[in-house]
């Protein structure tokens, strides 16, 4: 068979009789499969033969502008594929995608759309589907995949998937909003422990929290763009009073914190974006910026302002810590600074030094041989086992504020930073005790031996001596 274009011309002689006809056909075979070919690769992903992205979209918009719907929009997350393309590379991933991709397609009826959405990650429209229906269809998916042994070369991989389910109703109102919401939803199914169902509800709090760390994501991409971070400092300083202190005049320490500032020149506090940076993997980028920001600054300030014998405390996320280019890029930025490594104190807080003990004893070793020191933050609200301290060659250990701030009322809290006290200093450690608001809490740790104290009771953080300028030119609005 061929494709063809035909026309017909009639032959008439000088009475205008039609004596004839010239037919003229076309063989267009080629160019139309070359044209269906196109139409189907607009509509398809190319490795699992599902339809893609575009069109799951386009076919979700259709049923959200319906008046009368019954519909159940689920999104599906593999867990544990990225053992399988790490282990069998990119071929076994491809491979698993696409078997995955039968199990989908046997499981829901011809009329219901199943596309890949990208990378792990498919969607599946129900239509005219109760929740009851869908909850038994996806339930049905969940066991297959779970069950299914991934066969490849000489291993075996098992997986799992979570589902974020979302009923087509009136509470969503558009595409963005139907996609916002089943992408909160499987997101909430694998921290409740992966490989489980977990259906939207408009008034759930816990995917309205979720939501709106998943905004701050282009909020703090902006900032780190537009330079829009500012640099505060908070004094840490002696336990003993200055009139009680018999040490001799020594140069400030202080931490390093982070702000934000909003288009409305506002600083927001690094407890509303930290969150969903961490939840999202921006920190790495982040204390990048950080560093790139107190470096430069830091030149600045050695020009003859007198701060250059001020030492400084920087924190470090887990994700730097876990992140093989950020060791080297640290060394760098420290070495190009023109300040002394003895100047330096870099600090990650006790959990961060617990999950991975093997990474961050590496990495604290690392950066002490530059001639710096290092501080573990928060210690005490996690493992709280002073075991692992013989593994980390830290200088100082924070106490956790939560300690700190019941000291006049609690002994137990007096009694766990006399213990932690004791503890850091008979290994050669000094403690600092964070949040300490006044100046009884301040006597009360000095009883106790703490070594330092940070709080607003010390000092609030504050700008920089210099308002830090970006690096884009752009004015940056400090409190």
């Amino acid at each position: 068979e061929y494709s063809i274009v035909d026309s017909a011309a009639p032959i008439k002689d000088r009475d205008g009789t039609m004596v004839g006809v010239v037919l003229v056909f076309h063989d267009v075979t080629e160019s139309r499969i070359l044209s269906q070919q196109l139409v189907w690769q607009a509509s398809h992903d190319t490795l699992t033969s599902l339809k893609n992205r575009r069109y799951f979209e386009r076919e979700l918009t259709t049923v959200l502008e319906q008046p009368q719907r019954q519909h159940v929009l689920c999104y599906l997350d593999l867990d544990q594929f990225k053992v399988v393309n790490d282990t069998g590379g990119h071929a076994a991933g491809d491979e698993l995608l696409r078997q995955i991709s039968s199990i989908l397609v046997q499981n829901t009826r011809s009329a219901d759309v199943v596309a890949r959405l990208g990378g792990d990650e498919f969607g599946i429209l129900l239509k005219q589907c109760s929740l009851e229906n869908a909850r038994r269809v996806m339930d049905l998916i969940r066991h297959m995949i779970t069950d299914f042994r991934f066969a490849w070369e000489d291993k075996t991989f098992g997986i799992g998937v979570s589902i974020g389910m979302v009923e087509i109703n009136e509470t969503i109102p558009n595409l963005a909003e139907a996609l916002g919401a089943a992408d909160a939803a499987c997101y909430a199914a694998k921290e409740r422990g992966r490989n489980r169902l977990y259906l939207y509800h408009a008034d759930d709090q816990e995917l309205s929290r979720q939501r709106r760390e998943q905004q701050w994501i282009a909020r703090i991409q902006q900032a780190l763009d537009r330079d829009q971070f500012q640099l505060y400092r908070q004094p840490i300083e002696p336990a003993a009073l200055p009139c009680q202190s018999n040490r001799a005049e020594v140069a400030g320490h202080y931490e390093i914190l982070l702000r934000l500032v909003n288009e409305d020149g506002e600083i927001v506090p690094p407890m509303a974006f930290i969150p969903a940076a961490e939840r999202y993997g921006l920190m790495p980028a982040i204390d990048r910026w950080v560093i790139e920001a107190f470096f430069e600054e830091a030149r600045r300030l050695q020009l003859g302002t007198g701060y250059s014998h001020d030492a400084y405390t920087l924190n470090l996320s887990g994700a730097s810590i876990n992140d093989d280019q950020f060791l080297p890029f640290l060394k760098q930025e420290i070495q190009r600074s023109q300040l002394s490594p003895a100047a330096l104190c870099f600090e990650i807080t006790e959990t961060i030094a617990v999950s991975n003990l093997n990474r961050a004893r590496e990495f604290i070793r690392d950066i002490k041989q530059l001639g710096c020191s290092f501080a573990l933050d928060d210690f005490g609200s996690g493992m709280s086992s002073f075991g692992y301290l013989k593994h980390l060659a830290v200088d100082y250990i924070k106490i956790d504020g939560s300690f700190v701030r019941n000291l006049l009322e609690d002994n137990v809290s007096t009694s766990i930073i006399e213990a932690i006290t004791k503890i850091a200093h008979s290994m050669g450690l000094e403690a600092i005790a964070e949040r300490v608001e006044d100046q009884e809490t301040r006597l009360k740790l000095l009883e106790l031996n703490v070594d330092y104290v940070q709080g607003y009771g010390v000092g609030k953080p504050a700008p920089l001596p210099k308002t830090l300028i970006n690096r884009q030119s752009l004015p940056i609005i400090a409190s």
